[in-house]
């Protein structure tokens, strides 16, 4: 029965994905994620990642 509502929500990706962590591996997944239509909530300790990317900046080169 779980298996199946995960499966669903997956399908309408109407899932709701929680990163812990939004540095070099956390914060590629929130944008792998979003890009494929999840909802995604990234959480981070340091606030100064945090109002970064609430600004629309990335502070990892790489990632624009």
């Amino acid at each position: 029965m779980l298996k199946k509502l995960l499966q669903k929500k997956i399908e309408e990706r109407s899932l709701v994905i929680g990163i812990i962590g939004l540095g070099y591996a956390g914060l590629p997944q929130v944008l792998r994620f979003a890009e494929a239509g999840f909802r995604v909530i990234g959480f981070d300790i340091d606030e100064a990642k945090v109002e970064s990317l609430n600004k629309g900046a990335s502070y990892i080169s790489h990632i624009s």
